[in-house]
């Protein structure tokens, strides 16, 4: 008996690990996919209480207090002493600079980004590539002490201005600050196109130049398109270096050199001691700012679909 019961034993204690070996996996994995949807639950809820809260707060005056919301886009004087809100030089200092900048940083990224997968050394590789990591993890108040120690200065000299703060120089800080996310991205997307394709014109008797713009770029458009837009959303949300080389003048420019005050920078200005109606509008400001988050994403998608 003894003989015959112990393999039957032996494989009682196999079935009865199994089962508590698959209990615990069980466990672990209900666990974990309740975590999971309660981190994604709270991501969810958090904006949508930030996007409640702001338009709750911004939207406030033109649905309790009688103003006017085109008046308040379209209005080009921002006195709040005198109860006057417009928003309009705002807008237009943040799409100038915006364009602007992307007119600059655009066209550098992407070549810069072609240049470190098809064309630069090894060596060469192992040099810029960390330089770009870095440039993306400096914190964006030093991109503005930057402008503010050598762009502003040397605008002011070559220029022959009273001052240096403007539109230009915000222009070239967002420039150079968008420049990262700009050519990690891009080199993400052409490192993503097949060899075969570039190995396919290259046999038709392509040139290496000839295949990375006639083939190479139009075949990573998508992801090129999605790091522009990327850049446009670093370019219009950036309040710190903005604010020390805008000059911050609420009037529209009339010329690249005239300061100027886009709507991050107004909220950030003035948001420490404003109250009422005061503190109100600039949540509106916030609430234009946001609005214009909504149709970059919007664009990003269309243009991704297209691409792809």
């Amino acid at each position: 008996m003894i003989l015959i019961n112990q393999p039957i034993s032996e494989k009682n204690q196999v079935i009865t690990n199994k089962k508590n070996s698959n209990n615990k996996k069980y466990i672990i994995e209900n666990i974990s996919s309740k975590l999971f949807m309660i981190s994604a639950f709270i991501s969810v809820v958090s904006l949508i209480l930030i996007i409640g809260f702001v338009f709750y707060k911004g939207l406030t005056p033109f649905i309790f207090k009688g103003y006017s919301f085109m008046d308040f886009l379209t209005g080009t004087d921002w006195l709040p002493n005198s109860n006057k809100f417009g928003v309009m030089p705002m807008i237009v200092a943040s799409l100038l600079a915006t364009i602007g900048s992307l007119i600059i940083g655009v066209p550098i990224g992407i070549l810069t980004a072609v240049f470190l997968v098809e064309i630069a050394p090894k060596p060469v590789q192992k040099i810029i590539s960390p330089a770009v990591e870095l440039l993306a993890g400096i914190p964006s108040v030093l991109y503005g002490l930057f402008g503010l120690a050598f762009i502003v200065p040397n605008i002011q000299n070559i220029l022959n201005l009273p001052k240096g703060q403007s539109l230009l120089a915000v222009i070239l800080v967002l420039a150079i600050m968008m420049l990262p996310t700009i050519i990690s991205v891009s080199q993400t997307s052409i490192k993503a196109v097949p060899i075969s394709y570039k190995e396919g014109s290259l046999a038709l008797g392509a040139s290496k130049i000839e295949t990375i713009f006639k083939v190479v770029l139009p075949s990573a458009k998508s992801g090129i398109l999605a790091a522009v837009v990327l850049g446009i959303g670093r370019a219009i949300g950036e309040t710190m270096a903005v604010i020390l080389v805008a000059g911050n003048s609420p009037v529209i420019p009339t010329s690249i050199v005239d300061s100027v005050r886009p709507l991050t920078t107004n909220i950030a200005l003035e948001m420490g001691y404003a109250y009422g109606t005061h503190q109100e509008m600039l949540f509106a400001t916030g609430v234009v700012l946001f609005m214009f988050i909504i149709i970059l994403n919007l664009v990003l998608r269309k243009l991704t679909n297209k691409g792809e």
